[in-house]
């Protein structure tokens, strides 16, 4: 699909959701613009946080897109005049993707409203659940693609887990953390040096805790018939190859560039 024609959702996955825009990129380009919804609805619910002073006003926003699915599934359908909300309207039609998977995922938004750690690596592992399995679910739904409830869970959180530790540095531009709170404190970790960037070497042990629970994770999750399911795993693992060839550090400067040979690696891993 040539970048003229590429759609606003597309367009919106593309520029702030690459990872999930290159996956949607080898799925059947009749999928695509479904793909493209349910990603682009993720990602206004996910940056709620981002663009809200108060808790409150994060509620509302949450509820605002409560009430435009209600308005999807509706008897008398009333879709508001809303990109997102028209192209995801069409998916869920041309789908008939159920409404309380997004019901879980707005949900889950608003533990991001608290801004409180996840309390350990469980905590952690819940809230990548969470975030991300009902939204795995729905993609299936989409792609047709049938997958066992413990190998879409394990792939789902391990993907999540991994991008929330390289965004570790962008969270705490935000004063944000999602790293778990018991291994911090065991780290000694200050949460005011930690958000001025000066704690980069005492999250190593906290990050190495973190990428050996992913590892263990994944391990629960065989060879996949799913080719979505398939390609979340090998991107997860480039990733985690990433972050420990830099000895854990999230921090470090590499860690903001692709992995090297990324797309090849990416693309050779499907192979197989």
């Amino acid at each position: 699909m040539s970048i003229q024609k590429i759609s606003y959702c597309g367009a919106q996955v593309r520029d702030h959701d690459p990872d999930r825009f290159l996956l949607s990129m080898v799925m059947p380009v009749d999928k695509r613009e479904a793909l493209w919804a349910l990603f682009a609805f993720n990602h206004e619910i996910a940056k709620t946080r981002e663009i809200v002073t108060e808790t409150q006003l994060g509620l509302i926003r949450l509820q605002w897109w409560r009430e435009a699915l209600e308005g999807i599934y509706a008897p008398q359908s009333t879709v508001l005049e809303h990109e997102v909300v028209q192209a995801l309207a069409q998916a869920i039609k041309a789908h008939d993707l159920p409404q309380q998977l997004f019901e879980d995922l707005l949900y889950a938004r608003e533990f991001d409203l608290e801004d409180r750690l996840p309390a350990s690596l469980d905590g952690l592992e819940n809230y990548a659940d969470y975030t991300t399995t009902p939204l795995n679910r729905l993609v299936l739904a989409v792609l047709d693609e049938g997958a066992d409830d413990e190998s879409l869970q394990a792939i789902s959180k391990a993907y999540a887990m991994t991008g929330l530790l390289r965004a570790v540095p962008y969270h705490c531009g935000q004063e944000r953390c999602f790293l778990p709170e018991d291994l911090m404190q065991t780290a000694e970790i200050k949460m005011n040096n930690f958000y001025n960037y000066k704690e980069a070497d005492s999250v190593i042990s906290v990050t190495r805790a973190a990428v050996e629970d992913i590892q263990k994770i994944l391990s629960c999750a065989p060879k996949q018939k799913s080719h979505f399911l398939k390609a979340s795993k090998v991107m997860t693992r480039i990733y985690l190859k990433q972050i420990k060839a830099q000895n854990f550090n999230v921090f470090d400067p590499a860690m903001a560039r692709p992995p090297a040979f990324f797309h090849f690696r990416f693309l050779l891993g499907l192979l197989f």
